[in-house]
């Protein structure tokens, strides 16, 4: 898929799918779920202040009378009910409202959901690119510092929303500041380790390879210049940082440098978790929802 246009004509006539809001009282999220009813994406439950809900939902005329509300004023409460939503298979995935994350994610991780899977979250960004395609950032707001093996369950979470968007064989960019290895950098170190890895096909279905800097991995004549010889420097469908910091900076620069569409979910769970900043647009937010729908699907598109 090379746009979110396309996302949105593979999804548009499939089942819409439940989303269980926690804290829905935020005039974004709402204008993004309104949105995304309309295009018969998605059916809400929306969970928090029922006043407050209602007030915001009149002024930017959105009909609730298709929306179920369930009002709980308290963050964790409001969580934690919208995680059993999901858990008892009322909704088939949960959204962050007006809520700070760590108090969404408790509710997720919370044994008593059963919403755990064997692997690692992390977060998943899927952008429109310069090179005419998607393409996938991990892990912009998640894990702070991951160590090797986290960085293994990232990678295939990533290929993972990559495959469902009919991305085959994704090509993965283990990113660094440089392309050589450093002993003195550690991201260098881990980079090569997965690279190395791939070779001897312990991953399944992607090339992984690294370290690559962020203009080899996406500029072919960079790669050629610098005289590094790989499958995926300049083809990168997925890009890879070394930690939270260069994550969030590169998410922000392509969405507010680039000016580029984007859309963020939480992948390892049982269910996909619409995870979106507050300071991410309206247009953002529903193109979360629908991503997460996508990866919601048991069909590949």
């Amino acid at each position: 898929m090379k746009s979110f246009k396309e996302m949105y004509e593979a999804v548009k006539d499939l089942n819409p799918k439940i989303v269980a809001v926690a804290q829905a009282a935020d005039v974004d999220v709402l204008l993004a779920v309104k949105d995304a009813y309309e295009k018969g994406i998605i059916k809400a439950v929306l969970v928090g202040d029922k006043s407050e809900i209602e007030r915001l939902a009149l002024s930017i005329s959105m009909p609730l009378k298709d929306h179920e509300i369930i009002d709980v004023k308290d963050d964790e409460k409001a969580c934690r009910a919208a995680a059993k939503l999901v858990s008892d298979g009322q909704a088939d995935m949960i959204m962050k409202g007006l809520v700070p994350t760590s108090v969404i994610l408790k509710a997720v991780l919370d044994k008593e959901f059963d919403l755990r899977s064997d692997r690692l979250l992390s977060h998943v960004a899927v952008f429109e690119s310069s090179f005419n395609r998607l393409m996938l950032l991990s892990d912009a707001a998640m894990n702070i510092s991951p160590d090797l093996k986290a960085k293994i369950d990232i990678i295939y979470n990533a290929a993972y929303v990559a495959k469902k968007l009919c991305i085959r064989d994704p090509k993965v960019a283990v990113l660094a500041a440089v392309e050589m290895v450093n002993p003195a950098m550690q991201a260098t170190i881990d980079a090569a380790i997965l690279a190395k890895m791939s070779d001897r096909g312990q991953f399944k279905g992607m090339i992984v390879d690294g370290p690559l800097a962020l203009d080899n991995a996406l500029s072919i004549e960079s790669a050629y210049h610098k005289g590094i010889i790989s499958t995926v420097a300049g083809n990168a469908d997925i890009l890879i940082v070394p930690d939270i910091e260069a994550g969030n900076m590169l998410y922000k620069a392509i969405t507010f440098i680039a000016n580029k569409r984007i859309a963020g979910i939480i992948v390892g769970a049982k269910k996909p978790v619409i995870l979106t900043s507050r300071s991410d647009s309206k247009e953002s937010k529903f193109n979360s929802i629908l991503l997460a729908s996508i990866v919601a699907s048991d069909k590949n598109i």
